[in-house]
């Protein structure tokens, strides 16, 4: 099956008419999106050639999803039974600026697990894996002239979780260890679709020529905290360093790990991991350690009470359990014995992001208000402190593990 977007209406507040006009003799799946004007929030309908379009018009009804934050997400729902449902999507090519990459990157994932999943005979494999479609071009994308545009099939019966527990902790463990797991052997080389997103050296450079700089004269007020951080710099360097020196490898890393970013069955199960958007080589710390900056975190991300802010330890546990589980077959003893180091590394880093931005001058987050960047570091730099206190605590509960 094809597709390109030939008509999207736009009938009320976050609800669409999408018609899709589909070519039996050639499987074809037709769609595009045209806008009025840029002034306009009205869609036009441009019917295609009456030679492709008649006798098979199917109607779909579309409606906005909501949980993405990077690109505008649609539900399709075909009214006949017998059609599947769909996701489309417009990519967000200011975020990500090579299309082609990311698409290869997904391609060549979705893929590669879809042949794990049948070697293994797994039932209901079109659940557990998602579906691009191809355009009219070959590509899994399409683009109109105004944006980029993809479509998969939408996994029914499924659901998604927004709650953090021990149990979805576990669970989301268990599932991205074994995503890890199945990718470890991937004998084509992926591409980097966002060039040093979680590489610490690269963050610690921002941030000294942010000090560097000084545009915004706030340095003076956050020294303390700059001081603190180069402390530690060193250390938290660590995996590029053992990278270098060949003690360490990148894998294929899923780069966005929350429980959001599962789906789950009727039942509860997890059927398959999504948003591979930011699926590239990294550590595998990358997957570990920004599950728990956030799933750990007692507090808020911009918690001003730092009271507030302790690491979880019952959510490491049960995230790490899982994930031990699934990955532990593919593990080298350093990737495993650094797992504590990852849990410190993430809230580190984003401090230093943070920090960087509000000494730049608020440039790259959004803020709520005035010192909201600061607020944010300093929430960030005390959940790194909790962590790092916990440890020897962490590296007895993965011992008791192995």
């Amino acid at each position: 099956m094809f597709f390109k977007i030939t008509s999207f209406l736009q009938l009320e507040e976050r609800s669409y008419l999408c018609f899709v006009y589909i070519d039996i003799i050639q499987t074809n799946l037709w769609k595009t999106s045209k806008k009025l004007s840029n002034s306009s929030p009205k869609w036009m309908i441009r019917r295609p050639p009456r030679s492709t379009l008649f006798p098979y018009t199917t109607l779909f009804r579309s409606k906005a999803l909501t949980s993405g934050l990077i690109n505008q997400t649609y539900l399709v729902k075909s009214v006949s039974p017998e059609e599947p449902d769909y996701v489309l999507q417009r990519i967000n090519h200011l975020i990500f600026t090579n299309i082609e990459m990311l698409q290869h990157n997904i391609e060549v994932v979705t893929r590669h697990i879809r042949q794990k999943l049948e070697a293994r005979h797994e039932e209901d494999i079109e659940r557990k894996v998602l579906h691009f479609l191809p355009s009219t071009n070959g590509k899994t994308y399409f683009y109109d002239g105004e944006g980029y545009w993809r479509i998969s099939i939408f996994i029914p019966r499924s659901q998604t979780l927004e709650t953090v527990t021990p149990e979805s902790s576990y669970l989301a463990g268990l599932k991205f260890g074994e995503f890890q797991a199945m990718l470890a052997d991937v004998p084509e080389q992926l591409g980097e679709i966002i060039p040093d997103f979680h590489n610490m050296e690269f963050r610690l450079k921002q941030l000294r020529e942010a000090v560097s700089a000084n545009i915004s004269g706030r340095l003076a007020e956050v020294q303390d905290i700059v001081d603190a951080i180069e402390k530690d710099a060193d250390t938290m360097c660590s995996a590029e360093r053992f990278y270098r020196e060949g003690k360490l490898p990148k894998r294929i890393c899923h780069c966005d790990t929350k429980v959001s970013n599962m789906l789950f069955d009727e039942n509860g199960k997890v059927l398959c991991v999504i948003d591979l958007d930011t699926v590239m080589p990294s550590f595998i710390f990358s997957d570990f350690g920004d599950f728990l900056r956030s799933a750990a975190n007692t507090g808020k991300e911009d918690e001003a009470d730092l009271n507030k802010v302790k690491f979880n330890m019952e959510i490491f546990k049960a995230f790490t359990k899982g994930y031990i589980e699934s990955a532990r077959t593919f593990l080298t003893p350093l990737e495993i014995e650094m797992l504590p180091y990852a849990a410190t590394l993430f809230p580190y880093m984003q401090a230093v992001r943070f920090l960087a931005d509000y000494i730049n001058g608020d440039t790259y987050y959004q803020t709520r208000y005035k010192d909201h960047n600061l607020v944010r570091t300093k929430a960030q730099y005390k959940l790194y402190l909790e962590a790092k206190s916990a440890t020897p605590d962490m590296k007895a509960y993965i011992n008791s593990l192995l």
